[in-house]
């Protein structure tokens, strides 16, 4: 009798990160609201899009990291977290904690 091909993951299994930064809001043709994410390519090992999850001033948020293209990824800010946290003004300063990947 064969032996059952072994099963084939269909999703990156969830990962803890603890990664902690503080970041100017930017704003761009490539989003309207975003920050960026220095060393997070090394960060995640990856220069690829990824999913994550984490804290802005305390509040909680999912979102898909998006490539730069040079380096470092951006973090898009939803309209949603900016009226949460009271901002959303290119240059106001924001607290990141980084606590999982999803993909």
């Amino acid at each position: 009798m064969p032996k059952p091909a072994p099963a084939t993951p269909t999703a990156r299994e969830p990962q803890a990160l603890d990664h902690r930064f503080t970041a100017p809001i930017e704003k761009d043709g490539s989003f309207a609201t975003y920050l960026t994410v220095h060393g997070s390519a090394e960060l995640l090992g990856t220069g690829k899009a990824v999913k994550v999850t984490g804290t802005i001033d305390g509040h909680e948020f999912a979102a898909t990291l998006m490539p730069s293209g040079h380096g470092p990824h951006w973090l898009p800010l939803r309209a949603a977290i900016c009226k949460a946290i009271g901002k959303g003004v290119g240059g106001e300063e924001v607290e990141v904690h980084l606590l999982g990947r999803t993909t």
